[in-house]
């Protein structure tokens, strides 16, 4: 028993951490989301208030997929277990921080194409949900979905980084494999609203089911031909990207 109890602890504090963590982030989210109401593009945030709301949705919605992976290392870690899971988390998600200046970019150009342009928003979704479904089948996609599924050779690589930032470099190493293969997922946000929370339960539901699932790598193909299909839809049910329709924005609201 005293061998097992430093190993369940070594499983039960990350997984909690992350949990505490996350469940914050969605309540922020939450919080902010009403706070700013419905509103297409960047919703008149600054690039660095964007870019920390952003950073907070996706500590909410990526932080659970990557649970697996952040105990797995937090149980190769012998000392200040609680200070390197820290950062081994920082780094994850300053991955995913640095991906909101393009999303601000993308999210910008989606607000003024509703706003000003509004004959091009229904090829602008369709772009979105077709890009996205094509990506779902891609080969780097499933590269890097497979890193997240089974990332034990990472974890290997990563017992080879030294010095004081070797957590962080970790961290921000695994985020960056999730964003190559999740990106495209969050790109749909500009079609759906940025901050519309049903769109992000959805999203995180999808990517949380493609990396633990046992037949993930499937369903993330299936995922794929479903947007292709919504990329067609949408040409005849503009509605499905309120983000991108001022209309069906304030319906929304």
């Amino acid at each position: 028993m005293s061998r097992q109890a430093p190993s369940l602890r070594a499983s039960v504090f990350p997984a909690t951490s992350i949990l505490v963590v996350a469940a914050a982030a969605w309540l922020g989210t939450i919080l902010w989301a009403r706070h700013m109401g419905v509103m297409p593009g960047t919703m008149g945030m600054t690039l660095a208030l964007f870019v920390v709301m952003w950073t907070l949705m996706m500590a909410a919605m990526m932080l659970p997929s990557a649970m697996p992976m952040i105990t797995l290392y937090t149980r190769t870690i012998q000392s200040q277990r609680s200070a390197r899971l820290a950062l081994f988390g920082l780094g994850y998600l300053l991955a995913w921080a640095l991906s909101g200046l393009p999303a601000f970019g993308i999210a910008w150009m989606g607000g003024r194409i509703a706003m000003d342009h509004r004959t091009w928003a229904t090829g602008a979704a369709v772009v979105l949900f077709a890009g996205a479904g094509v990506y779902q089948l891609t080969s780097l996609k499933h590269r890097c979905l497979k890193h997240c599924r089974s990332p034990l050779a990472h974890l290997l690589q990563y017992g080879n980084y030294r010095g004081q930032v070797r957590d962080l470099r970790a961290g921000a190493h695994h985020g960056a494999y999730c964003l190559l293969c999740c990106w495209a997922l969050m790109a749909l946000l500009v079609a759906f609203g940025v901050m519309n929370l049903i769109a992000m339960v959805a999203l995180a539901a999808v990517v949380g089911i493609e990396k633990q699932w046992s037949h993930g790598e499937g369903f993330a193909r299936v995922v794929g031909l479903a947007l292709l299909v919504v990329a067609v839809l949408v040409i005849f049910v503009p509605g499905i990207a309120p983000g991108l329709h001022t209309s069906a924005m304030s319906a929304m609201e």
